[in-house]
């Protein structure tokens, strides 16, 4: 079920309205009611909506307008990513923006902190956020905002990750939020957004670099022609001796995401279930290797 979902057309709606939900939760729950503030974009918008509320002074827990300040900053951000990745992105994008939005305005904030120790309700609330971005990242979606400029920025050949865009980014603005209120305030939200961040590189498959090595007595061009031809990566092959045996074996070498690992996997078994497929996670790759992170 795990492989199969992000690879179907409503398998990856739900689980980007999951990843969002649950996004949208992590705020409410843990961050909201002790008067914390989220990273990137939506960041900016609670900060923009204290300075409303303050400035007008408004009732504080009437209706949070954050959610609808997200939504209206993510336009000029899409319109940035029509032509840069692509139009089934957006459009995923958009349903996710929307999805996020809705949640956030509509979900209750509980009257008291579900977890009163804040250091503890920001490694909670990060970790659930993270997974819920990465989530909806793996699935071809994106909750937009950093995302977005992140994922352009890395196709068009900056070696830059989502979280470390976003680690760049808070920086600056948790910076601003020690100017503007209590040193705890600008210090708990950091360490939730680090968190966050940490959380969504590790689910964030299409992000992960891998080396795979492929070991099979079968005719390697079957499977040489899979990956360059289905996966578009390269593919270099040469022929070994099985030390025990004495036995000629052919040896593929790939390098592609963590993603594209069980695509991989299902096509060496379907063409030669005896094959030895090793795979190491998280290596180096420079030169002329594209990353696909949608």
């Amino acid at each position: 079920m795990l492989y199969h979902a992000p690879r179907r057309r409503w398998g990856r709606i739900f689980s980007c309205l999951a990843g969002q939900f649950l996004c949208a939760a992590s705020m409410h729950l843990f961050i909201v009611p002790l008067g914390l503030y989220a990273g990137g974009a939506m960041g900016v918008c609670q900060l923009i909506r204290t300075l409303i509320v303050q400035g007008l002074d408004l009732p504080s827990h009437t209706y949070d307008i954050a959610g609808l300040l997200y939504f209206l900053v993510n336009i000029p951000i899409l319109l940035l990513a029509w032509n840069t990745l692509g139009r089934r992105f957006v459009w995923m994008t958009i349903l996710c923006a929307t999805a996020f939005s809705l949640f956030y305005s509509l979900l209750p904030t509980p009257a008291a902190p579900m977890v009163e120790d804040p250091l503890t309700a920001c490694l909670l609330g990060g970790m659930l956020n993270g997974g819920g971005a990465g989530l909806v990242l793996t699935c071809g979606g994106s909750g937009g905002g950093l995302d977005i400029v992140s994922m352009c920025l890395g196709r068009r050949g900056y070696r830059v990750t989502v979280g470390q865009f976003s680690l760049f980014f808070n920086a600056a603005l948790y910076a601003l939020f020690l100017l503007l209120f209590a040193p705890d305030v600008a210090i708990y939200s950091a360490i939730f957004n680090f968190t966050s961040a940490l959380v969504l590189d590790r689910v964030h498959q299409q992000n992960i670099s891998v080396q795979a090595l492929i070991f099979t007595r079968a005719d390697e061009m079957p499977l040489s022609r899979y990956i360059t031809n289905t996966l578009g990566r390269g593919v270099t092959w040469w022929q070994g001796t099985g030390a025990y045996t004495g036995e000629g074996v052919r040896v593929l070498c790939v390098c592609l995401s963590k993603y594209e690992i069980e695509d991989l996997r299902h096509a060496v078994y379907t063409m030669d279930p005896h094959a030895f497929l090793t795979v190491e996670e998280g290596v180096q790759i420079y030169g002329n290797f594209p990353k696909k992170l949608v």
